[in-house]
């Protein structure tokens, strides 16, 4: 590289250029997220958006449209193939926010009643889902921590946030 009279740095010759880490996981944004105040719809955009691109990882495909997905959905009143498109069809989050705010007509009560209901999981009452939670601590290996208290917390430890 050398400088030029006007001091900008230019090239010499090729650089060896390497893409290490495209085979890491690209991790959606945490479910505490949100976008017109809705909590975790920023998560869901990011796996439409990553699924799309063949960037999604094998471990979310599963629950794609379902799990916490349908749980967003089944409150603002959309199927998956609906808001699959919306995204599809948008560049930046604020055209996908612009369209929620056109189209999911739910009052900030609904929107918070929506994330109470999912850090509400897994319910006392339910035993297995609380045996569900303990197993996926300790496969996110923070099973011996009392502080992750539902699958919210599970995710953000699995995904390096906690």
């Amino acid at each position: 590289m050398r400088v030029d009279e006007k001091h900008f740095h230019v090239a010499d010759g090729p650089r060896t250029f390497h893409l290490g880490g495209m085979n890491k996981i690209i991790y959606p944004r945490s479910p505490r997220e949100a976008m017109d105040g809705w909590h975790y719809l920023p998560r869901y955009v990011d796996k439409i958006r990553l699924h799309l691109a063949g960037r999604l990882h094998a471990d979310y495909l599963e629950n794609l449209g379902k799990g916490f997905d349908g749980v967003w959905l089944k409150a603002a009143g959309l199927t998956h193939e609906q808001f699959t498109e919306v995204v599809k069809n948008s560049i930046t989050d604020g055209e996908v926010c612009d369209w929620v705010r056109a189209n999911v007509k739910r009052s900030a009560a609904e929107k918070s009643a929506h994330w109470q209901d999912v850090l509400s999981r897994p319910l006392a009452s339910d035993a297995a889902a609380v045996a569900r939670l303990q197993l996926r601590k300790e496969q996110a290996g923070v099973g011996k921590r009392d502080d992750i208290k539902c699958f919210v917390d599970v995710i953000d430890a699995d995904e390096k946030r906690l």
